[in-house]
């Protein structure tokens, strides 16, 4: 039997093959018919011999087919490349191969000796800081992580009573989409949504499309900024899993600083297995590890995550799955309460 180890050693030449395919447009060029390769380099402004060097590796991977010596056509595995494809992952490839990341990714051997994520030689950045100063990178990163709060919040409303809430803050709201939800299953609920200003304008017409804009008011910020005391919850949606342990806590504190004694704060997270399986290490493993190189963060268990409240001054009083989309770990409201002082009594509508 042929030892997988050759195919996995080798497995970045697949990943700057798909890359330049999504950077050059390849797929868009091909979607309506197939066209010789002379064609297509004029069209994506390459050379057109290496061009055919490239589309012939493609064959091999199954993104187009040869037809004859000239002629290449895309497949349907291709037709995912395609910008305006409705299973579209060209954005995905693009974010997934950012030269940050393949910068921080060679330095995996330093990574794991120091347990700290690369950072840039000059800036001391971390790969995701460094990609975010890109306009382009940063709004492919915020289409994502959009993309990830969508697949819970369809049934979000289903296991999560927001009704009982009065003003829900969320911090860095994506598109909007996850206030969208939760304003949607409370009509008496109001929400504050602090974003950077970059991403406000998309926002607001996400909350508009929704018919909860009225009852939502949208700021410029973010949880490093001032925090509203007059919050019933504070809803922080895969924010810590971005960031290490004295982070996370350091985090969490400024919102139990700002809580009144019945307020919530609600995590949106996946939560890691104690003991991962092959199975899991996709969702996890593989995810905990790039956390960890490319922003200094991680995924957690439970237990994780309590200790984490715990030393911020945080009680965990419930924990909800979320079912995501199909293939896809769960996701959970992790909720949480002021730990009372010792000595304090129990405050009206604590658990």
């Amino acid at each position: 039997m042929q030892s997988p180890l050759p195919a996995m050693v080798s497995g970045y030449v697949s990943s700057q093959i798909v890359h330049a395919t999504a950077e050059l447009g390849l797929a868009d060029a091909l979607a309506d018919a197939p066209r010789r390769y002379t064609e297509l380099a004029e069209h994506t402004g390459t050379d057109p011999a290496a061009l055919r060097r490239l589309l012939r590796a493609l064959v091999g991977l199954g993104l187009v087919e040869q037809l004859d010596a000239d002629r290449f056509a895309l497949t349907p595995l291709g037709g995912q490349l395609r910008t305006a494809a409705p299973d579209s992952l060209r954005d995905d490839v693009l974010l997934s191969v950012t030269p940050e990341l393949w910068q921080a990714w060679g330095a995996l051997t330093h990574v794991v000796r120091t347990g700290e994520p690369w950072r840039h030689a000059s800036t001391r950045l971390t790969a995701h800081e460094s990609a975010l100063r890109d306009p382009r990178t940063a709004a492919l990163y915020r289409e994502a992580k959009a993309r990830s709060s969508q697949e819970f919040t369809p049934g979000l409303a289903e296991v999560y009573d927001f009704s009982r809430f009065r003003t829900v803050v969320d911090f860095g709201g994506d598109d909007g989409a996850l206030m969208a939800a939760v304003l949607s299953s409370a009509p008496e609920l109001h929400g504050v949504l602090y974003d950077l200003p970059t991403a406000l304008d998309g926002v607001r017409a996400t909350l508009d499309a929704a018919g909860v804009g009225k009852r939502c008011d949208v700021v410029e910020g973010d949880v490093t900024g001032r925090i509203r005391t007059d919050a019933d919850a504070y809803l922080l949606n895969h924010l810590v899993r971005d960031v290490g342990d004295d982070a996370a806590v350091a985090l969490l504190a400024r919102c139990r600083a700002a809580m009144t004694p019945t307020a919530r704060v609600l995590l949106f997270e996946t939560v890691m297995p104690p003991l991962l399986t092959s199975a899991d290490s996709a969702s996890f493993g593989l995810t905990d590890l790039n956390n960890l190189i490319y922003t200094g963060g991680r995924e957690r268990t439970a237990e994780e995550y309590q200790a984490l409240l715990e030393a911020a001054g945080l009680t965990r009083v419930a924990a909800t799955a979320v079912p995501a989309a199909d293939g896809l770990p769960d996701y959970h409201v992790i909720e949480a309460a002021p730990t009372p002082a010792e000595g304090a009594t129990t405050g009206p509508g604590e658990k």
